[in-house]
């Protein structure tokens, strides 16, 4: 079937003012980091059995030293900030790079992991702030928010029931985790913007696939309890054999999507110019090159910068890449997510006239990635 040409017309991003370093641990806990190998992130990310068994495992093998299993810095929100702050930039900026206003969109989707309210999500109360007058509702597939919402806003301006569809993202792990939980150090914040709007001929996307990742369900899941005030707060867990299913998948899901997409849009591997993988490890981006057999320069790793921010990186790897100019109009590009208990996507789209909303502050080079991962890998345990 031969569909009109949709996809994306802009990408922004929008992080948190502060970073924070390994140090802050260091410094504030270092009894957790001393004992960080009896913590839930290494029982999470070590191998399941005595010895490396799978593709995941081995690549993980590295950062094994490390007690923040390569993590370096992340953006974590402030006092005043809150996924409807970050969202709210996000949004303002990619609706601006279209040269657009507020009257154009004529729908917003918002994926926020988590809205500021357990219900109602975050949709509604973006769209007063940003004066919209069009539809506004709330999407949910955990990491695959960012694909899941582009497949359904292709789709929808495809059939002609909205010309121009804002979707809208954001992560905010840092208000769902301890500081003192180890689990915390490989979790960042941050929100993103991209318009879905008609593009011009042979642009735009051109396939998708899709699959459910049941297999990952009891893996991570959320517990209401007590802070120190009596309040109610949701924290992020990890289950026993967490480890265990996200190596015994990872790989799996990876090419099932990848491949299956490639073949829906009739083109190979070696057609592809770049690949954003999402990166929720360290060693992630380079068990997507070793599974897939492709060349690393054809993708980016932003782990490094950023630490997991779940479903913001299809979009802060789609922005970094073109602002990196690894990605030009009319290049094919392949983004990839996983979502543990919720959905594995793949999409290739033929790239078009991207704009870009004001670039993030960051504060290590972006393009810094073989350098990095030996100088993580070789520092050994300081604990």
């Amino acid at each position: 079937m031969i569909y009109p040409p949709v996809g994306i017309r802009s990408i922004a991003v929008n992080f948190p003012r502060v970073i924070r370093t390994n140090d802050y641990w260091r410094e504030n806990y270092p009894d957790v980091v001393a004992t960080a190998e009896q913590k839930s992130l290494s029982k999470v990310f070590s191998p399941a059995d005595a010895t490396p068994s799978n593709e995941f495992e081995l690549e993980m093998a590295p950062y094994l030293k490390d007690p923040f299993r390569g993590t370096v810095e992340r953006r974590i929100l402030s006092p005043d900030e809150s996924s409807l702050t970050l969202e709210y930039g996000a949004a303002k900026d990619a609706i601006a790079a279209t040269q657009m206003s507020p009257e154009d969109i004529d729908l917003m989707i918002v994926a926020s992991l988590w809205p500021e309210n357990i219900l109602p999500g975050n949709a509604a109360f973006l769209a007063n702030q940003l004066g919209l007058r069009g539809a506004a509702w709330n999407l949910d597939s955990t990491c695959s928010n960012a694909m899941v919402a582009l497949q359904n806003a292709t789709a929808l301006v495809r059939t002609g029931e909205y010309r121009n569809v804002l979707v809208v993202v954001s992560c905010t792990y840092s208000r769902f985790t301890d500081e003192n939980d180890t689990l915390s150090w490989f979790f960042g914040d941050g929100a993103g913007a991209f318009v879905v709007a008609p593009l011009r001929s042979n642009q735009g996307i051109l396939s998708t696939k899709i699959v459910n990742t049941s297999a990952t369900c009891g893996t991570f899941y959320n517990e209401l309890t007590t802070n120190a005030e009596g309040k109610p707060r949701m924290l992020i867990r990890a289950a026993k054999n967490t480890n265990r299913v996200l190596s015994e998948t990872a790989v799996d899901y990876l090419r099932e999507c990848c491949l299956g997409a490639m073949v829906a849009a009739g083109v190979t591997l070696n057609e592809i110019k770049f690949f954003a993988f999402n990166t929720p490890t360290a060693w992630y981006s380079r068990l997507c090159i070793e599974a897939l057999g492709i060349d690393p320069e054809r993708t980016i790793n932003l782990y490094p910068h950023y630490a997991n921010i779940g479903p913001m990186l299809p979009i802060a790897n789609l922005y970094h890449g073109a602002q990196l100019g690894k990605i030009h109009e009319n290049d094919l590009v392949l983004v990839y997510t996983i979502g543990s208990v919720s959905n594995a996507a793949a999409t290739v789209m033929r790239w078009g006239n991207v704009a870009l909303g004001s670039a993030p502050v960051t504060s290590t080079n972006l393009t810094v990635d073989t350098e990095l991962r030996s100088k993580i890998v070789t520092q050994g345990s300081d604990r």
